[in-house]
């Protein structure tokens, strides 16, 4: 059974971020991940990476991955194509058990597994899924400048979706299919006054229409069962998203979402030796740079408590 320092589960910018610093410190680590990228590797131009104006989603996973791997040696060993499936606790120490059946024992552990976007089931979603529909707005939104689009969702990254659109696009039509928007009525409150904003409750979106990319959407009332139809350039979707947590689901406190509770000053969860940081943990705000920031912090705090144990 290898021994190491840490253990870092992911691919994403939580995990990248974490890794270089890591190897940079001379921590013996080792990086698991089924793939290299995150959420974000779908998006074709990504305009907020810090550093970089422009870059394809495809294109930031072969960064991730070409980052990592040039310090792959001495420190720092890669395991990709497999993913965890089991961490265990023993008196001092951790046992991470791979997919692939593998078990390594390690000090400590950082935990960067994101999440996915939950995705719309309906007629037309898959088919347009990139060409006009997208799942993040801080990736894809300025593409639709003064341009009429949807969102989907009435919570509080519906309306913070809408807010942010509101910058730049023509206007914004936000459906939800409650007859209650979930989020903060403050926030309701103040993205509705806005002239170029339309909100629709007891909408059930029903279908994605489009020829090459997305022209309309049709909605069903609720109540009413009366069916309508929205001419739009792009669909936001804000339905909330899926943690990939499940291997640590009963070993951590979490969140009714399944997100891991943390420290934000630290990112420690809730067992001593276990960090987590990125889109899979309970932080207010999920980004690539939060994620790679919440990383390094975490890095700092493993390498402190390494070294003064």
């Amino acid at each position: 059974m290898s021994n190491f320092d840490l253990v870092i589960i992911g691919g994403g910018p939580a995990a990248t971020a974490t890794g270089v610093y890591a190897a940079r410190k001379k921590l013996k680590t080792l990086f698991i991940t089924e793939s290299f990228g995150g959420q974000s590797v779908v998006s074709p131009d990504i305009q907020n990476w810090i550093g970089t104006i422009s870059i394809s989603g495809d294109d930031l996973a072969k960064a991730f991955k070409d980052h990592i791997s040039h310090y792959s040696g001495e420190s720092l060993e890669i395991k990709s194509g497999t993913r965890v499936i089991a961490i265990r606790k023993n008196d001092t120490s951790f046992e991470i058990e791979t997919k692939s059946g593998d078990i390594f024992n390690t000090k400590t552990v950082l935990i960067a597994t994101g999440a996915d976007r939950r995705k719309l089931g309906i007629p037309g979603a898959k088919e347009f899924e990139n060409k006009g529909i997208t799942y993040c707005a801080s990736c894809d939104g300025p593409l639709f400048g003064d341009k009429d689009v949807v969102v989907i969702g009435g919570g509080n990254a519906g309306f913070e979706t809408s807010a942010q659109l509101l910058s730049y696009a023509k206007s914004v039509t936000l459906l939800h299919h409650g007859p209650e928007f979930k989020a903060d009525a403050i926030t309701v409150k103040k993205v509705l006054s806005n002239p170029k904003m339309k909100a629709i409750l007891n909408a059930e979106t029903k279908e994605i229409k489009g020829d090459k990319f997305v022209t309309g959407l049709v909605y069903e009332n609720s109540e009413t069962g009366e069916k309508n139809e929205i001419k739009t350039d792009g669909v936001f979707v804000e339905i909330g998203i899926i943690p990939a947590t499940s291997f640590v689901d009963g070993l951590l406190d979490m969140t009714d979402y399944k997100q891991i509770k943390v420290d934000p000053r630290t990112q420690k969860t809730s067992i001593v030796g276990i960090w987590a940081a990125g889109d899979c943990t309970d932080g207010l705000y999920h980004q690539n740079n939060i994620a790679a920031g919440d990383g390094v912090k975490a890095l700092e705090d493993i390498y402190n408590f390494l070294h003064t144990k």
